[in-house]
């Protein structure tokens, strides 16, 4: 192969410069072009396929920074599927005028089915991306676990999973973390413990809830902040317990934090409201699960519990959420997204170069050698109807009497959050924060300067 192209696509997520850094630098290896995209499949679509020269003369251009968060190449929720036949044509001719050998996609699931129907005309890889952590399985028959039983209500059947397995390996799972992952994880911690310090000084319950949708790595993760209640999608809470448990903590430390998964479900029914979006996994957004606990804890808990702690102010002021929202998304990646993305990006480029399409680059984690990188078919993650169902937090991960992480819980995260920090992001911090610069100067964006760079068909 001589020349590869690479997009980014689907939401941001701070680590994909990063992943773009590992595929273009192990081009320069074996003496590969790298064009990346502009907007994901939207400028491999547009007539004029805007596109940039990664590596002119096998060497990485300056803008390209492994430590900067976003995606320099943009990115955009437009997909491909099957059925596009003619963007689908529009796509193969783009990229044979271009002289593309292969492509490489960086996403999620969406990406995934967006990128396979191109796999049919040229060898197309996915480095996977996600801050939800939600792109892998638990064991590799997970997927064979979905059945569809009739209901009357459209589309005429109800998607449910049958476990076959009680427990789960580390070893087993598939693609143990997800390059953003790491990054989300280190902003909610933060915030929780920000958080925290409001909540005690004021005698007050705080709710947070966390990115995720479906699967709760991220609440799982936010235990770094020490929440004292983690709820998280896949375990469907009891309001009783979560009221007793409140009451515990409360008057214990007159002042309680819970974590809230978006996706959260109480009496089979997520709190949230539930927003399409235009993944063709068929992706949701969630708003509201957090409200939606703090109203159901209010009614329940009344105004005397908080007499004594806050006399003189409305009961109803006692409760209060916050939402950590995008910032979950943005910014400089972690050392441990840093690394292990860029390591994605080259295992993808390895993976084209030696002739294998539709596939997935992985990590992959044993306990007695640490984490190391593989790669998957795409087709290992869909049921037998052809759907990719997010990657769930095992229910032996998550402890639903303490509302907590379970051992295997903690087993799980040590090996990705013991030293994810490296000193350079502290020293990041301490330099570049409060920069005298920053005072003077306008933020560089990196898109005016990849702006001179880009290049029409």
């Amino acid at each position: 192969m001589k020349r590869i192209g690479i997009l980014t696509a689907g939401g941001d997520t701070p680590a994909l410069n990063a992943t773009i850094y590992g595929a273009v630098e192990r081009a320069n290896q074996l003496n590969i072009d790298v064009f990346g995209f502009q907007r994901g499949y939207a400028g491999l679509l547009h007539d004029r396929v805007p596109h940039v020269h990664l590596n002119p003369l096998y060497t990485t251009i300056p803008e390209l920074d492994p430590c900067r968060g976003g995606t320099l190449l943009g990115s955009s929720r437009t997909y491909i599927d099957h059925e596009s036949t003619e963007y689908l044509q529009i796509a193969k001719e783009h990229l044979k005028k271009l002289n593309i050998d292969g492509l490489i996609c960086i996403g999620g699931d969406g990406t995934i089915n967006g990128m396979q129907p191109i796999a049919e005309f040229i060898p197309c890889v996915l480095a996977p991306k996600t801050i939800d952590n939600d792109l892998g399985l638990n064991y590799i028959d997970e997927p064979n676990e979905w059945v569809r039983r009739p209901t009357t209500e459209s589309p005429g059947y109800q998607e449910v999973r049958v476990p076959t397995k009680d427990t789960v390996r580390l070893e087993d799972i598939i693609n143990y973390a997800t390059p953003g992952y790491a990054t989300a994880v280190y902003v909610v911690a933060q915030s929780i413990e920000r958080i925290r310090t409001t909540a005690e000084s004021h005698r007050r319950v705080a709710i947070v809830e966390v990115m995720g949708r479906q699967s709760g790595y991220i609440a799982l993760g936010s235990a770094y902040g020490q929440p004292d209640i983690i709820l998280i999608p896949e375990v469907a809470f009891n309001l009783d317990a979560l009221e007793a448990r409140v009451r515990q903590i409360y008057e214990l430390q007159q002042h309680v934090v819970i974590a809230v998964g978006e996706g959260v479900k109480y009496d089979g029914e997520g709190l949230g409201s539930a927003i399409p979006t235009f993944d063709p996994a068929g992706g949701v957004k969630y708003t509201g699960a957090a409200d939606a606990v703090r109203d159901m804890l209010a009614s329940r808990l009344g105004d005397q519990l908080f007499l004594e702690m806050r006399s003189f102010e409305p009961a109803s002021s006692a409760l209060f959420t916050r939402k950590v929202g995008h910032t979950q998304r943005g910014g400089r990646p972690i050392l441990f997204d840093r690394f292990y993305a860029s390591q994605l990006g080259g295992k993808a480029m390895d993976l084209l170069a030696s002739g294998v399409s539709n596939e997935i680059a992985t990590i992959q984690y044993e306990p007695a050698t640490g984490f190391s990188l593989s790669s998957i078919s795409a087709n290992k993650l869909r049921d037998q109807w052809g759907e990719i169902h997010p990657r769930e937090v095992h229910p032996t991960m998550y402890d639903p009497r303490r509302m907590h992480l379970s051992p295997l819980g903690i087993e799980y995260l040590q090996p990705i959050f013991t030293n994810a920090i490296g000193w350079d992001d502290m020293e990041f911090c301490r330099t570049q924060m409060f920069s005298p610069s920053n005072l003077n100067h306008r933020y560089q964006s990196v898109n005016t300067d990849i702006r001179k760079r880009i290049r029409f068909l």
